[in-house]
């Protein structure tokens, strides 16, 4: 997955699990809430959020809640990205699935993705 982002000039898969996570959450999540969507160690995922608001595809607003904690919001730049990576990573899953499984059983893992996903 990493050399084919890398080669379609594209950035790191983490950038894109992120960036997915917020576009799933309509209001943001806590900084704790990627951490734990992600399970990255809190200075990793801390210093890829600084990498990704510095590139203007994230925000950090204070959360409505209380006031001290923090949301992150994907920007628009962050919604324009995610689309370009997807076809790059759709195409490197629907080659790993097809590579290993069989048409049914792509079938029923959808099935049950899909159910897990409720």
């Amino acid at each position: 997955m990493q050399s084919a982002l890398k080669a379609a000039e594209l950035p790191p898969l983490a950038w894109y699990d992120v960036l997915l996570e917020l576009h799933r959450k309509r209001h943001g999540l806590r900084q704790y809430e990627i951490g734990e969507r992600m399970l990255l160690p809190k200075h990793n995922l801390s210093r890829l959020l600084d990498r990704l608001e510095k590139e203007a595809l994230v925000a950090r607003r204070a959360s409505p809640e209380d006031g001290r904690g923090n949301r992150v919001l994907i920007t628009r730049s962050g919604r324009r990205l995610l689309q370009r990576m997807w076809p790059v990573y759709g195409r490197v899953i629907q080659e790993c699935l097809e590579q290993r499984l069989t048409a049914t059983e792509v079938t029923t893992l959808a099935k049950l993705l899909d159910k897990l996903q409720q």
